[in-house]
């Protein structure tokens, strides 16, 4: 049982390897995680704002100023 577990690492690490700058990744390759979070949004699609917000922030700034004690 223990040579076949450490055959089928080997076999997985070298996939893995070969797979490891394409652009897409064999299933068993990937995240398992939850199902919930694989259906997250991305980092990067969380981050995106639309044109409307992108023009509300530029055209009205945080104010910077101080009080004088």
């Amino acid at each position: 049982g223990r040579v076949l577990t450490v055959i089928s690492q080997k076999q997985k690490a070298a996939l893995r390897e070969a797979y490891k700058n394409k652009k897409l990744l064999p299933l068993d390759l990937r995240p398992k995680k939850t199902r919930a979070i694989r259906r997250r949004l991305t980092k990067h699609q969380l981050s995106l704002k639309t044109e409307r917000e992108k023009k509300r922030e530029k055209y009205f700034p945080m104010r910077k100023y101080a009080i004088k004690a």
